[in-house]
């Protein structure tokens, strides 16, 4: 079955970076869009980061625009988000997500059908 695993997170304080990891298996890694989503309790989960299949096309939330990156390695099956001049509103639970191969969808958060089980990242003030 489809497992994605989430790894990285913790407590940092403002100003500080994280890197995060998503290791895939039980898919075709390279034939899906990977995306970083985050939640905060009451609150929708936000689509942060996403990349092509090839890594060719990312998508920024405008939050995160300019401190997050997102990154591949289809060798290793695995997705990243390095997190720079983290805030206190970047608190929340983050999760990693398998998508839509096609670039241009990639920020359509509804085409996201499988979860890893999420990773918390707490950044103090």
């Amino acid at each position: 079955q489809v497992q994605l695993v989430e790894s990285g997170g913790g407590l940092v304080q403002a100003g500080g970076s994280l890197r995060l990891s998503c290791a895939a298996s039980g898919l075709t890694f390279s034939s899906h869009g990977m995306g970083w989503f985050r939640q905060t309790p009451g609150k929708e989960r936000e689509l942060v980061a996403a990349i092509s299949w090839s890594g060719g096309t990312r998508y920024y939330a405008d939050s995160v625009k300019g401190r997050f990156t997102i990154s591949r390695d289809n060798a290793k099956n695995t997705v990243y988000l390095q997190m720079n001049s983290l805030k206190p509103e970047d608190t929340a639970a983050y999760y990693c997500a398998a998508g839509p191969l096609r670039p241009e969808f990639i920020s359509s958060a509804p085409l996201y059908d499988y979860w890893g089980q999420g990773t918390q990242v707490t950044v103090s003030s």
